[in-house]
């Protein structure tokens, strides 16, 4: 009996990335690889990278370095590095890193099983923009834990935020067809999946590149129709293009959740106008009233602290706004002058330190309102999706309600009454919160399916 080789496959960065390795997983076991989570015992190694941010660059390099010690310490004969970092820094990355065998970009990652089996003649494949993928033709391993996936209804992003390298790392938006993402989604469906989670860079404009506006409304009321799915979330929902249709849909739905990540940025109009943001503040506020209007709406949205110029009196403005709108979640990024960004080489860029003191000081803004919005859950009922056992403590398991956005937010842990009972990952159970955490809440299961 031959046996298979296998691989082991590090996947770093965004959902989206997620995604991508995801294919890859599934490529390689059409291809009679067998995945392994223990590099040790892999014949191939792929790192599948991110370099959104300095940081997260910094990561993938030291990522792909611990893994080329497997081709002197371990059975590793191939590494292979995929995704955003050899599409952003191109043959100088293969330079840099004589340890890796082979560069693939986010456009190229359909070449994996070649790259695997050695069929490729050259070490780099970097193509312009990202690989669209079919979902119910390409072979996907779902790597999410429970009842709950992505689902990828586009790629790239066609604006054009000073401050981010996305659109020249994954090229313009370009969307899948609503008739392509609802067949995965019932493929999704039939494999037990409950929930699915939308993303895409700019889901707000999903379709608008293949000339329909109304392509994100078509695809919702298609979802709420597909038996067996129970959830589904919107991720990375920009302000623009979120329209009153839109809004409704979500508030007359029982399917589409009340929780809207909407990254935002910042408040202060001039910041703002310097980002490219199209959306000012006045919109924003607008877009926020109407968000709360919606019964149990629960709001994410990610800031960005120090971009060039923000003045002590422009931070303090966002400071207030957060005290003030007091969202549920909130994520904040110090900035980081990414070379090939036009931020950039924006004059009066704000000290590394200063931006990271105003993160700490948002976050800890953020941290109280948080508390307060977990104890007041003390008392209430919620429906929760179980996921499985806790990777802190493997005898407890945990769940999400429909507030809690799977990997991003925390967890419901999972208690029963009397000593006992057993759920399934995947199963739906009502239960009543006794404690909360800053992040996490303790409920005992009172109702079963």
């Amino acid at each position: 009996m031959v046996l298979k080789k296998k691989v082991h496959l590090v996947s770093l960065g965004c959902p989206k990335a997620r995604v991508d390795a995801e294919m890859m997983i599934g490529q390689m076991q059409a291809a009679g690889f067998e995945h392994t989570d223990d590099p040790a015992l892999a014949d191939a190694i792929v790192v599948n990278t991110c370099s959104f941010l300095q940081s997260a660059v910094d990561e993938s390099i030291d990522s792909i370095l611990a893994m080329s010690d497997y081709k002197t310490d371990g059975r590793c004969q191939n590494l292979v590095v995929t995704g955003c970092l050899p599409s952003r820094y191109g043959k100088e990355l293969a330079d840099e890193l004589p340890e890796v065998d082979l560069f693939l970009g986010t456009s190229d990652i359909d070449k994996i099983a070649a790259a695997l089996q050695r069929d490729l003649p050259e070490r780099t494949y970097i193509s312009e923009g990202s690989f669209l993928y079919d979902g119910g033709n390409a072979p996907r391993v779902k790597s999410m834990r429970g009842a709950s996936a992505y689902l990828k209804v586009a790629e790239g992003c066609s604006r054009s935020c000073t401050f981010c390298i996305i659109p020249k790392i994954r090229g313009k938006q370009r969307s899948r067809s609503v008739t392509e993402v609802l067949g995965e989604a019932r493929l999704l469906a039939a494999q037990g999946i409950k929930e699915v989670v939308l993303i895409a860079q700019d889901l707000t404009s999903y379709g608008v590149d293949l000339g329909d506006n109304r392509s994100l409304i078509t695809l919702l009321e298609g979802l709420e129709t597909i038996p067996g799915l129970r959830w589904v979330r919107l991720m990375y929902a920009y302000p623009w293009n979120f329209t009153d249709e839109l809004l409704s849909l979500i508030k007359d739905s029982d399917r589409v959740l009340p929780y809207i990540d909407m990254p935002l940025q910042h408040i202060s109009d001039r910041i703002l106008k310097a980002m490219r943001r199209n959306v000012l503040r006045e919109k924003q506020l607008e877009l926020i009233d109407k968000l709360r209007a919606v019964p149990g709406m629960v709001l994410r949205t990610t800031l960005i602290t120090g971009f060039p110029g923000e003045t002590d009196a422009e931070f303090q403005e966002l400071a207030d706004w957060i005290q003030d709108v007091e969202f549920d979640r909130v994520g904040v990024f110090a900035y980081s002058p990414e070379p090939g960004t036009p931020a950039a080489e924006m004059p009066d860029q704000v000290d590394p330190e200063v931006a990271e003191a105003r993160r700490g000081a948002l976050l800890a803004i953020q941290q109280g309102i948080h508390e307060e919005k977990m104890r007041k859950m003390i008392g209430e009922r919620l429906e929760v999706l179980v996921d499985g056992p806790s990777d802190e403590h493997p005898l407890v398991l945990e769940g999400r309600y429909y507030g809690q956005a799977p990997e991003i937010d925390g967890v419901v842990y999972l208690s029963f009454e009397d000593g006992g009972s057993f759920v399934r990952p995947g199963e739906f159970v009502e239960v009543e919160i006794e404690d909360a955490s800053e992040y996490d809440l303790v409920g005992v299961v009172l109702a079963e399916p």
